[in-house]
């Protein structure tokens, strides 16, 4: 994949606001390509820290978290419960919580 598209990718995700999340497809269909959710996994490992993203704001489609019990799960819960999203039975409701932007992102 081009870096364009990682580009645009790492700017949807610096959009999502806080309290909100994006799930990894509804991000790849932002940033132009809405078949691209495993490039929005390679840019949250690969850039996030260098260019402070806020990874914890993407989710899966069943609004879960992708990442495992010990292996940063318990870090992406606790700083979204921070910000006020709420989990029942381990998932963030995509209807109360999911960002919905109202203009064009890239």
């Amino acid at each position: 994949m081009s870096s364009g598209l990682h580009d645009r990718i790492a700017r949807v995700i610096k959009r999502i606001p806080r309290g909100r999340v994006a799930t990894y497809g509804q991000v790849a269909g932002l940033a132009g390509s809405p078949r691209a959710a495993r490039q929005v996994v390679w840019v949250l490992n690969a850039r996030s820290e260098k260019d402070r993203l806020p990874w914890h704001r993407v989710i899966n489609s069943q609004g879960k978290i992708g990442l495992r019990p010990g292996d940063g799960y318990e870090l992406q819960r606790a700083l979204l419960v921070d910000e006020g999203l709420v989990f029942e039975n381990d998932r963030v409701d995509l209807s109360r919580f999911q960002w919905r932007p109202r203009n064009s992102i890239v």
